[in-house]
């Protein structure tokens, strides 16, 4: 049923009765008489909308309506009273991945360059030399917008002159492709709010979530952006801005070339065109010894650069300059100023900032599992990527390329990365397993012992299938109770973080706080080794999560959670991405979108059912 409504006056009353706090939302928190009539202006018929959710749903959908129309308009009830969880699906579906999906060109420039980490007045943007075809596209572009300013990057640059670019910070390019009429941007898809730029592991779970949505050709696109920062960077970015030149993110390209595959390569070229550049990051970022190849045999995150990380907030710092700035008796932000401009040079917060980098590139910014020793770490999320890259490699060219794959000359096959792979299981298994704490750690290869911090990545060997079956029954039966939480996992144990001074401030991806990605691979993992009622539960408990706080505070998703109280309300360090907008969320957050209907796709239709009504995972498991 339809009501014929004046959508602005109708828009101003509702607003004036139940938003109470004057948030531009209607949340479980107003307290108005969660209760409004609605009076057609043709047939005079009435309807009561009651509670907060269908409230939030008729202000969702008449700000919606109040963009294109602020006179007359038709509202559908059965929107209004649609089951929160078709709701939150069709929506992520329809609405929220065309609204996270960017280009760079004349089209998608301007929402790229102008947002809030553009400070300067001129948005630079930044062409690798080795893109010819970048080059002079953008430079024409350069002569038709205003305020824009086009800086080629040299084909290989030192982290010196990378520090340079701090002045005059920009984006990066990304891959172009020849339509019909003219060059275009290949599609990216951001993460959302802030994070408007290509984010390298937010991209692989984006990815998962467009293949179930039948977005092939952005899923593909994600995998040519990918492509091409290897080929033009050197590396896949931790994201597309000229301040992480020298930083990439956890290897996950092969994977999602795996889930391309399950639905349709585009051709054998295409994939023949990408395993090469799987490989050749494989090589020339992961394997080189020194780098991110330590003498153990196993990697670990080590980022470059000088001083402290450009893209953080004013005094995110301050807790370590501080210590620091006593040390040389200055004020902290004098010392911060010299240290900047390295007129005062001190190695051992230079190793601190190395440390902090590395950190970043790992994905987990910030948790104390990594702080002051990321780089020491063979931790246990990068080796288990790469076992996985290496076991993926093996597949597609036993599968794809009969057996036999060239690259420059030299021939893989399939029996060679299968032993890449042994080798690192073999290694992973006894560096990093705990046998008396059924879990495994991160191994520290400078002070040669296991750094036990129990994170929520002690599950990632489950995801890579890396473990045997009697560390599968450890894991889930006795590590996995200790993360576990009304609304999925924890991002490390309570017990981990209760060593942590009372003076360091709360970190974001530790304990009480919940992410998608955390989720996701726990659920792979449980599936492939078959604890097939255990990952029923998993996804029910985060799907209720998403759920229950998209009910009551207006459709909200955000990018993580604390798991303690069930909220999206998270105050540590950057807060929530996700949870700033007026009377409509109009894109969600990347990865959380993709958890939502990559668990659709897992949950049975008895928990759906019981989903939609909202039933606490605690009256059910």
């Amino acid at each position: 049923m339809k009501f014929l409504l004046n959508i602005d006056k109708v828009f101003q009353e509702l607003l004036l009765q139940e938003d109470t706090d004057k948030d531009k939302k209607i949340t479980k928190d107003d307290n108005g008489p969660k209760k409004f009539v609605l009076v057609d202006e043709t047939t005079n018929q009435q309807e009561a909308i009651v509670g907060t959710y269908h409230l939030s749903n008729l202000l969702q959908e008449l700000a919606q309506l109040k963009d294109t129309n602020s006179g007359m308009g038709e509202v559908d009830l059965s929107r209004i009273q649609e089951n929160p969880v078709q709701r939150i699906s069709r929506k992520i579906k329809d609405d929220y991945w065309e609204e996270l999906t960017r280009t760079i060109d004349k089209k998608g420039l301007t929402q790229i360059i102008e947002d809030e980490k553009t400070s300067s007045d001129v948005a630079t943007l930044y062409v690798s030399a080795k893109d010819k075809q970048g080059v002079t596209y953008f430079q024409e572009l350069e002569k038709q917008l205003p305020n824009f300013k086009v800086e080629i990057l040299p084909e290989n640059y030192s982290v010196e002159y990378v520090e340079t670019l701090n002045e005059k910070p920009g984006i990066l390019a990304l891959a172009l492709e020849q339509k019909i009429y003219s060059l275009q941007g290949v599609p990216f898809v951001v993460p959302g709010g802030r994070f408007n730029e290509m984010y390298g592991w937010d991209s692989y779970f984006i990815g998962v979530g467009l293949l179930i949505d039948n977005q092939l050709n952005k899923a593909i696109a994600i995998a040519e952006n990918f492509k091409y920062q290897i080929i033009h960077y050197g590396k896949i970015l931790n994201a597309n801005r000229s301040y992480y030149l020298t930083r990439t993110q956890p290897p996950l390209y092969s994977s999602l070339l795996i889930e391309i595959a399950k639905k349709k390569i585009p051709s054998l070229d295409w994939l023949r065109s990408h395993l090469e550049t799987v490989i050749l990051e494989y090589n020339t970022v992961w394997m080189v010894q020194g780098n991110r190849l330590t003498p153990t045999g196993l990697n670990r995150y080590k980022a470059d650069g000088i001083g402290m990380p450009f893209e953080v907030e004013p005094g995110h710092f301050d807790d370590v300059l501080e210590l620091y700035a006593k040390k040389y008796n200055l004020p902290i932000r004098e010392f911060e100023k010299q240290y900047l401009q390295r007129t005062l040079v001190d190695a051992e917060l230079d190793v601190y900032f190395v440390h902090d980098r590395s950190m970043r590139e790992s994905g987990h910014d910030t948790t104390n599992r990594l702080i002051n020793t990321c780089a020491n770490l063979n931790s246990v999320d990068v080796n288990s990527f790469l076992y996985k890259y290496e076991k993926d490699v093996a597949y597609l060219i036993a599968t794809y390329f009969g057996n036999s794959f060239q690259v420059d000359g030299l021939a893989h096959t399939s029996e060679e990365w299968e032993q890449k792979a042994l080798f690192r299981k073999d290694k992973i298994n006894e560096l990093c397993w705990n046998e008396k704490a059924s879990m495994y750690f991160d191994y520290d290869f400078v002070n040669h012992e296991q750094f036990p911090f129990e994170a929520a990545t002690t599950f990632f060997p489950l995801w890579a299938g890396l473990c045997d079956e009697n560390q599968a029954k450890k894991l889930v039966e006795v590590a996995l109770p200790q993360f576990v939480k009304t609304g999925g996992i924890t991002g490390s144990t309570k017990a981990s973080i209760a060593n942590a001074p009372e003076e360091a401030p709360q970190r974001q991806w530790d304990y009480p706080f919940g992410w998608a990605p955390h989720q996701m691979l726990l659920w792979e993992g449980l599936i492939n080794y078959n604890y097939l009622d255990k990952a029923q539960e998993m996804v029910y408990r985060w799907l209720w999560l998403i759920t229950k706080n998209a009910v009551d505070y207006n459709g909200t998703i955000p990018e993580k959670f604390d798991l303690e109280i069930s909220s999206h309300k998270v105050f540590a360090e950057y807060g929530n991405v996700g949870t700033e907008f007026d009377y409509i969320a109009k894109e969600g957050f990347g990865w959380v979108n993709a958890s939502y209907q990559y668990g659709l796709q897992i949950l049975n239709a008895e928990l759906k059912e019981k989903l939609g009504e909202l039933i606490s995972p605690d009256d059910i498991f």
